[in-house]
């Protein structure tokens, strides 16, 4: 049989039969080991409570007390016996003589099975194997006046089980068949509605007229909009646009975009970074002309995540190395300093001279790594005071930080935040009369606060709210992508960002702690 000569509706119509008798059967074989094992829990359930109500009666009591316990008890338990069908019911002296058994011929003799714990007062069950074959068995104590003076055993044979669990199985085997028959009936109707739709076409030539429009989507490892001129709803949306832009599943409008991707719409773009929640995304936009209709728009998506991640901390290994290489010279210029000193004979003031730069920047570290919590900040901080002062500006730490940890953030986002926050502002404030850059850190129980201040001009709110919305090109205003990306890891912690230009530029972030309790 060769299945290119059968339509699509005939080919899943044979698909569904077998996967519904496959299902079917699976169905089927997890009911039957259901009822198996619901069996096993009844029978037990069933033998403990039998065993407890002979066990608790009084007759059971004076029987064990009497001269002749066998005489009294084996036509009871027998008669017990038959009318709840279990296999045996034996009650037993505490060295295991029996009084009663389903084979008179047994009395008299040991029990052959597990006691300790029903002489230590407890009821369990277990699966043994006694006189009769294989069984589930209870055994519980006989107690008089607190001591245990017999015990008493009920169990059922697999054997009688089996027996009970045969008869289950019509029932079980019927209800599959039953609902095979209802599944072929619905698999069948579906194969008639789906010829209709499909006009009886075989696979492959449904699969020629798909594969034309799928290649163009799936050909480019980027993402792809495309809005046609009548409305805001987008014709194409490739998965990879959906997993760039989180879109919902389903059609999607102008309205799903992310804020900064919503007045696009006519125009055209160029290598224009958008910032997300999560990613950094550069963007490319060309206006379709359609000639006499109105135009449509083709957007592509491109993630630069990991090479902006890779940027920024290329960006801070060569500051640390620029503020170390500034720091080497320096310290090759005191250290000549100290030894012309020395040369001279001027030995107290080459000490003076010597111990006192190394005093000023060990009471800065001192300070630094008793007020901030987390060293990797500390380091990010003293490495941004020098690189600061290669360009005339000064950075201070303000007295009132007091910062035990970076929760909820982990140290790489707080070097990211705090770092992007102190190069706008070192940006903001070179140039400027006594040029400043003040940075305050601070956390309680409730939030952790970070305030950058600058004596720059500021940015208007106007600006500074589409900087943080929406990165700007790399060629832009130099506060763009930063705040940008400092905006989408402050959401991602509920937090808030916010800025003003008087008495001094600064801008202020807070994030919540109550989120990680």
């Amino acid at each position: 049989m060769r299945t290119g000569r059968w339509s699509l509706a005939g080919q899943v119509f044979v698909l569904q039969l077998v996967l519904l008798a496959l299902i079917t059967a699976l169905w089927a074989g997890f009911a039957v080991m259901d009822a198996r094992r619901d069996s096993d829990g009844a029978a037990a359930r069933e033998v403990t409570d039998i065993a407890l109500s002979v066990a608790a009666a009084p007759s059971t009591v004076a029987a064990v007390r009497s001269a002749d316990p066998s005489a009294l008890l084996q036509p009871v338990t027998e008669q017990i016996r038959l009318a709840t069908g279990m296999g045996f019911i034996v009650v037993m002296a505490p060295d295991r003589t029996r009084f009663t058994h389903t084979d008179p011929a047994r009395i008299g003799r040991p029990f052959s099975g597990n006691i300790d714990r029903a002489l230590a007062g407890a009821t369990f069950t277990e699966t043994y194997t006694g006189s009769l074959g294989p069984s589930i068995r209870a055994v519980t104590p006989v107690h008089d006046d607190g001591h245990v003076i017999a015990l008493v055993s009920v169990g059922v044979t697999r054997t009688a089980i089996g027996d009970r669990f045969a008869a289950q199985l019509p029932a079980v085997l019927g209800v599959a068949a039953a609902g095979l028959f209802v599944a072929a009936v619905g698999s069948m109707l579906l194969n008639r509605r789906l010829r209709r739709q499909t006009r009886g076409l075989a696979p492959a030539q449904l699969w020629a007229m798909y594969e034309h429009h799928d290649a163009v989507l799936h050909a480019v490892h980027e993402g792809l909009m495309v809005f046609g001129p009548a409305d805001d709803r987008a014709e194409v949306v490739n998965d990879e646009a959906r997993r760039l832009l989180d879109l919902p599943d389903g059609p999607v409008t102008r309205a799903d975009l992310p804020a900064s991707f919503r007045h696009r719409d006519r125009e055209t773009v160029r290598d224009e970074t958008h910032v997300t929640a999560d990613r950094v995304l550069l963007v490319n936009q060309d206006v379709v002309d359609l000639g006499s209709r109105a135009s449509g728009t083709v957007t592509t998506i491109r993630d630069h995540t990991e090479l902006r991640t890779v940027l920024g901390e290329l960006d801070t290994v060569r500051s640390f190395a620029e503020s170390l290489r500034a720091q080497a010279h320096e310290s090759a210029n005191r250290l000549h300093t100290v030894i012309t000193m020395v040369e001279l004979g001027r030995y107290r003031e080459a000490v003076e001279f010597a111990t006192a730069e190394i005093e000023l920047s060990q009471a800065l570290i001192d300070r630094l790594m008793a007020e901030v919590g987390d060293p990797v900040l500390v380091a990010l901080l003293l490495g941004k005071v020098n690189q600061a002062a290669e360009r005339d500006v000064e950075l201070t730490v303000t007295a009132d930080t007091a910062l035990d940890s970076v929760t909820p953030l982990t140290s790489r986002e707080a070097v990211s935040l705090v770092g992007n926050l102190i190069d706008n502002a070192i940006d903001a404030a070179t140039g400027s009369a006594d040029a400043w850059v003040e940075v305050t850190a601070r956390a309680d129980a409730t939030a952790l606060t970070v305030r950058v201040a600058d004596s720059g001009p500021g940015i208007a709110p106007e600006s500074f709210a589409r900087a943080a919305e929406r990165g700007y090109s790399t060629k832009a205003r130099h506060h763009g992508l930063g705040l940008a990306l400092v905006r989408g890891l402050v959401n991602r912690h509920g937090g808030t960002i916010g800025s003003v230009t008087a008495p001094e530029s600064a801008v202020t972030v807070h994030i919540p702690r109550e989120r990680d309790r």
